[in-house]
């Protein structure tokens, strides 16, 4: 049951009795209402905007649609009270039934409490980390594989079928600085004093294990080898040592991809899907042979004027058009990426999410242009000619891009150290293993993901109120430790059992629990608005503050006896309030869940 989802029902209904007695035009239309809880709880448990909704319209004042309103709503099941205020607004008071009879349909739903099926038939893309295969993954994707697969579960928690990928840059010039560094570390394994690592390559420790399995390998077949010929091997090798390592990294995070996308098979294999997807692009008459001007800032000792194949991707609101060809015929990083994309799409999925990092701002215009032009949408402009969201629509599919923030590491405080083993960045595994996966994964999200994180190392594993992940995991353990204290007294009162199940819920009449209800209440429209808004950090919010409520109920039953959660002497109020204790557990729970975040019994 959604509360709000059977008022904005009846209020529907509502409207459609007053349409057919001649109060409102038949031909009136009710897009744009809404059902949400009034910023003021003294006005009642929710409210209705659709007297200010259907004011113009309908060429009647708000206030005379609500009081038809509220007389057609007044007395009707499960609702207590109906007022108007100012010009038109339309409150209303359920009675304690509905809240009550709300702990009863958790505990019978169970996991799919808050599940829909929005996302039923649709398919989803999600493409997150996507980090170089050059070395082991820092800090810096650690925010973005969160995000993205914190994303990947709220969606498909209301139905989307999800498939999470990873682009793996395994071709162009950063493998090539790979491969050079790799064979500075086969050759020192092989004996030889390389001195200081050059300018340019990879300094980190990391590599050495690599290059000592090259030389076991190998041996000393490659050192007379022509760099052309001994480049491809090194860079294959280097590339199958260190996905696995990445690989390891993200397990350690609990984050799983079910495609790993490689960059060198669009040209491979014989194939050439780059010029596929050019082709594809020329057929809709969007490629040209043109100059580009000077990029701004550019030296001009550096800028060679030539013509190259260009995509006109200025037509989908992106600055400039942009080159696909060099002049030499060879490929830029660029059409690349445009083959990737029109590979997804012919894979048949109606949406596609990018996670990027803040560094890659510049290159969104271009990949919302690309897709938008294969797919037959728009890029939407303001006024002033600015994007108005890095995201299409319209088409036959769409490209969502989600640009994650910096994190800036500290530790007490204090900046945290660079890592010796990385050489120049703190690495994701030197944050889990110092912190935790738990920690790690929820104060990522505990901020929304364009917002620059400061991520404090000895805060995250404080056991206090001022921890967010600590205060959560801490809810759902008390509730675990209630029933385990209250079994101690009442043996029949187990979780899941047919007496907490079977509870007489009428007894949850205090102020406290009634409102820790309606937290309950609000789950299923929490993870509607943050699966549609593509915001996981929302329900890492609402879980807090669902925490926040039970340590709240705790604290009074501790100030008055009467209020605790086990009654001694009355095993029908226990039953009843272990009743609702089991179904913030199971939200707090479902919650965690989604957040990849582990739902403790006990805190250790």
């Amino acid at each position: 049951m959604d509360v709000f989802v059977d008022i904005e029902s009846r209020v529907a209904a509502a409207l459609e009795a007053l349409k057919a007695e001649g109060a409102l035009p038949a031909d009136l239309p009710t897009a744009g209402i809404e059902v949400e809880t009034p910023r003021d709880p003294t006005h009642g448990d929710l409210a209705t905007n659709a007297a200010m909704v259907l004011a113009k319209p309908a060429r009647m004042k708000p206030r005379d649609i609500a009081e038809k309103l509220q007389a057609k709503l007044s007395g009707a099941d499960g609702i207590e009270a109906v007022t108007v205020a100012g010009p038109g607004f339309l409150n209303l008071t359920l009675k304690p039934a509905v809240w009550q009879s709300l702990v009863r349909t958790i505990l019978q739903e169970g996991q799919d409490y808050g599940r829909s099926t929005s996302g039923k038939g649709k398919t989803v893309n999600v493409e997150y980390v996507s980090a170089n295969p050059t070395g082991p993954m820092h800090v810096g994707h650690c925010r973005g594989a969160v995000f993205g697969d914190a994303l990947a579960n709220l969606l498909a928690f209301v139905g989307y079928e999800v498939t999470r990928e990873y682009y793996v840059n395994d071709a162009g010039g950063q493998v090539d600085v790979l491969a050079r560094s790799v064979f500075l570390r086969y050759r020192e394994a092989l004996g030889d004093d390389i001195g200081e690592i050059p300018a340019g390559l990879y300094p980190g420790d990391y590599l050495k294990p690599v290059g000592e399995a090259l030389a076991e390998e190998h041996g000393r077949s490659l050192i007379d080898m022509p760099e052309v010929r001994w480049l491809p091997i090194v860079r294959r090798f280097a590339i199958d040592r260190i996905m696995p390592t990445i690989k390891d990294d993200l397990a350690a995070l609990n984050i799983r991809h079910d495609v790993f996308f490689s960059e060198a098979s669009l040209t491979g294999d014989g194939a050439d899907k780059v010029k596929a997807a050019i082709d594809a692009l020329r057929a809709k008459g969007l490629i040209y042979k043109g100059r580009l001007p000077r990029p701004k800032g550019h030296d001009d000792e550096e800028w060679e004027d030539r013509e190259q194949t260009l995509f006109k991707s200025s037509e989908f609101g992106d600055e400039a058009d942009r080159a696909l060809m060099k002049s030499d015929g060879s490929y830029t990083y660029f059409a690349g990426d445009v083959a990737y994309h029109y590979d997804k799409l012919l894979r048949g999925y109606k949406h596609l999410i990018n996670v990027f990092g803040a560094d890659h701002i510049g290159y969104i215009p271009r990949m919302l242009a690309v897709v938008a032009a294969f797919a037959g949408g728009i890029v939407e402009r303001d006024a002033k000619g600015k994007i108005k969201s890095w995201q299409t629509i319209g088409g036959s599919s769409d490209l969502a891009i989600k640009v994650v923030n910096l994190v800036k590491l500290f530790k007490g405080g204090e900046p945290y150290k660079m890592s010796k083993r990385a050489g120049t960045f703190v690495t994701l595994r030197d944050v889990v293993d110092e912190v935790g996966r738990d920690p790690v994964r929820f104060m990522m999200l505990y901020r929304k993901e364009l917002e620059p994180l400061d991520f404090d190392l000895a805060k995250v594993v404080e056991q206090s109120k001022d921890n967010p992940v600590f205060y959560v995991q801490y809810a759902h353990a008390r509730a675990a430790s209630v029933f385990r204290n209250a079994q101690a007294v009442f043996p029949e009162l187990k979780p899941g059992g047919r007496a907490v199940r079977e509870a007489d819920l009428s007894k949850l009449t205090d102020t406290g629990e009634i409102e820790l209800v309606k937290k309950l209440a609000y789950f299923p429209r929490l993870i509607a608005g943050a699966a549609r808004a593509e915001e996981p950090h929302r329900v890492a919010f609402y879980l807090y503050d669902l925490a926040s409520a039970l340590h709240a109920q705790w604290t009074r039953g501790n100030d008055s006896p009467h209020l605790r959660f086990i009654q001694a002497e009355d095993g029908v109020m226990t039953a009843a309030r272990l009743a609702l204790i089991a179904a913030v557990q199971q939200v707090i729970s479902s919650g965690l869940s989604v957040l990849g975040v582990e739902a403790p019994d006990a805190m250790r």
